[in-house]
């Protein structure tokens, strides 16, 4: 097993990866700026080196301050976490360049997913169903009505090499679509530094679906299961649960046997999701995107599983075999996950603030992973996910009102927060029928 790991992120998954990496013996190494040098995960790391300022540009994606904190620690392995620098595929090279393990997908596996044009051209020749789309870039305004005009309207706008719901857009018309094309190609620019432009079928009413997957160290690529993702603001996640109350056995095994073809595409190793999209009316599936990195809802997967997809991380990087039968893998129970963040629980505008009050939900079936304690201040400088509030069952029924009750007993008080939104959702009555789809908030504000 990998001897030091130095975790490359912040806040709740760099605290939730050293939890996992002191119970294995793992001397757990944290990067911090300025600005969090007072947050749990700085100090519960065996040793914590500032890499820099507030802004991320000048901390948690200084790759040079990174390696030479990995150097200065001794550090044996690095572990990227989500978001920063996790889907940087010259970054990985260069861990590697550098002696270091990293514990993530191959570089060459970053860079293939990380181009969704690519991306969607890799996983059409392998087998997985591709809504309809562009197979290049759309290189102007006029390829973009072009080809709009041959996908037939409405149309989603993305950026080619966007990510996390960012760079989207939706247009039921040509005029629409000029103006989304200029808006999703200018943010694509100011933001991935990469203007290209491509279009996809958009599915009015439609739910999110992925598939966890694990490469293992042997080459075979594994499926632990779907996860149900449509609770979402903005393309971005609230809640999550798996199993998904959409998915029937049958659709279940075209969708795990697709995304292990979608692993198998690129000789994916370690942990990642294969996201796609489901038309509930005709139980279609269609490739979203792929992410080739652990996914801030993984903990569902882990409770419905009963592993920890971490430690399956370290022992992939280091070579070794998981912890589980892959032969023998079981579904147990129903887990959801609630994305406690510093947002207004009506319009979901940042809120940060200090942490007047912070008392976690308690129970059987309840976890918090959780960034932030009382006293800490929650900065403008980052995503504003102060923890997950994760729940299991032995049924959806079960893990429902497990919920609602974690939700009253979480005592937060300071920055705004959404916890009175999950309240809401969770006697919404759509919400728990288990038919809902990605227009669910809309309906609820």
């Amino acid at each position: 097993m990998i001897e030091s790991l130095l975790v490359a992120n912040r806040g709740e998954i760099a605290r939730r990866i050293i939890r996992t990496a002191r119970r294995l013996g793992v001397r757990a190494i944290a990067v911090h700026s300025e600005a969090d040098a007072d947050l749990p995960f700085v100090a519960e790391a065996d040793e914590a080196v500032c890499v820099g300022p507030a802004n991320p540009a000048q901390s948690y994606r200084n790759t040079e301050a990174i390696l030479a904190a990995a150097r200065s620690t001794g550090a044996q392995a690095i572990h990227p976490g989500y978001g920063f620098l996790s889907e940087n595929a010259d970054f990985a090279r260069t861990v590697e360049a550098s002696g270091l393990i990293w514990v993530g997908p191959g570089a060459d596996a970053i860079s293939a997913m990380g181009d969704k044009i690519n991306a969607r051209n890799l996983m059409a020749a392998a087998g997985v169903p591709v809504a309809a789309g562009t197979t290049e870039p759309a290189a102007d305004v006029a390829a973009a009505v072009a080809a709009a005009a041959e996908i037939g309207y409405p149309v989603m706008v993305k950026a080619a090499a966007g990510g996390g719901g960012m760079g989207m857009g939706v247009a039921v018309d040509e005029a629409a679509l000029r103006t989304e094309y200029d808006k999703v190609r200018a943010f694509a620019e100011r933001m991935f530094g990469d203007g290209s432009v491509l279009l996809e079928r958009y599915f009015p009413r439609v739910r999110h679906v992925e598939v966890q997957i694990l490469g293992l160290a042997d080459g075979r690529v594994l499926a632990l299961g779907e996860r149900e993702c449509s609770v979402q603001r903005r393309n971005q996640k609230l809640v999550e649960e798996s199993p998904s109350p959409a998915v029937s056995p049958e659709l279940r095994s075209r969708l795990l046997a697709a995304a292990v073809r979608a692993g198998e595409a690129v000789d994916y190793r370690n942990a990642g999701t294969v996201e796609c999209l489901l038309d509930p009316t005709t139980g279609e599936f269609f490739f979203l995107e792929m992410n080739t990195r652990l996914q801030v809802e993984h903990p569902v997967t882990e409770l419905v599983h009963g592993i920890d997809l971490v430690e399956e991380q370290l022992r992939v990087a280091a070579g070794l075999p998981p912890t589980f039968d892959p032969d023998a893998l079981t579904v147990r129970g129903h887990a959801i996950e609630l994305r406690v963040n510093a947002e207004d629980p009506k319009r979901f505008l940042p809120g940060p603030g200090t942490i007047k009050t912070w008392v976690e939900p308690t129970g059987e079936g309840v976890r918090v992973d959780s960034g932030y304690a009382e006293g800490n201040t929650v900065t403008p400088f980052y995503d504003s996910l102060m923890a997950k509030l994760i729940v299991h069952g032995q049924d959806r029924t079960e893990a429902i009102a497990r919920a609602r009750a974690a939700v009253a007993a979480f005592d937060l008080s300071g920055p705004k927060h959404n916890l009175p939104f999950f309240a809401e959702l969770l006697e919404n009555q759509e919400f728990l029928s288990g038919d809902y789809d990605t227009s669910i908030v809309s309906r609820l504000r």
